[in-house]
């Protein structure tokens, strides 16, 4: 996949409800979502010098995270991601693992990793040893996810973010989630190289602005 253009917004209630109505009459909801919407569960990963967290906190222009991450509760597709982010621009490698991998990813062992036979699980290993990476923190939230083809836009409204604090077995159904802390509203809006003037116009929201918001970053809060 190319790099993508991204867009974040914290956005209030009001706004959701609005933004819910003219997406909708507009766009075409995504396919995956039941009734409008889905949860995702993510698992972050990050070393002991909090290399990813500081490098969003203090907007350095090439980095990358890695994450782990399912839908809908359903542990028989689990995804591993690599997502890039240089000058502004976003970029998402991502597999399809194996539970067998991903527990092995949560349970921070390398060396299972290192025999996989697909590629992007073999990098995590090789930078679980040589940068320290090790899973940090699980991530949930509900998603409403919108698509228009005409510069294969995608706008999403993400909320109810629950971190899993020192939890970091995203497997676990059981793992304690609790509420990150005054977590907002977030309008996503993500295209490649337009954005149609009509979803430009459809996602004004009045008194808000471009933010650099990181579920990641706003789920550390508890360390």
């Amino acid at each position: 996949m190319d790099f993508r253009h991204e867009w974040k917004h914290e956005i209030s209630y009001s706004d959701l409800l609005a933004l819910r109505a003219r997406l909708s009459a507009v766009m075409t909801e995504d396919s995956h979502a039941e009734n409008g919407r889905y949860e995702v569960r993510s698992l972050y990963f990050d070393n002991l010098e909090d290399k990813a967290l500081r490098e969003k906190t203090d907007g350095v222009n090439c980095r990358e995270k890695f994450r782990l991450r399912y839908y809908k509760g359903d542990v028989s597709f689990i995804l591993l991601e690599r997502k890039s982010k240089v000058n502004g621009l976003c970029k998402k490698a991502q597999e399809q693992i194996s539970l067998e991998e991903a527990q092995a990813a949560a349970d921070g062992d390398a060396c299972i990793l290192a025999g996989s036979s697909v590629a992007l699980v073999r990098e995590l290993s090789c930078k679980m040893n040589l940068q320290g990476l090790r899973p940090r923190t699980i991530v949930d939230y509900t998603r409403e996810p919108f698509v228009y083809a005409p510069g294969n836009v995608r706008v999403t409204l993400d909320y109810n973010i629950h971190t899993g604090m020192v939890c970091t077995d995203f497997l676990d159904q059981g793992c304690i989630m609790v509420p990150a802390g005054g977590a907002s509203i977030i309008l996503e809006v993500k295209w490649d190289s337009f954005l149609p003037s009509l979803i430009r116009d459809i996602v004004q929201v009045p008194n808000t602005h471009t933010s650099s918001f990181s579920k990641y970053a706003v789920c550390r809060i508890y360390g």
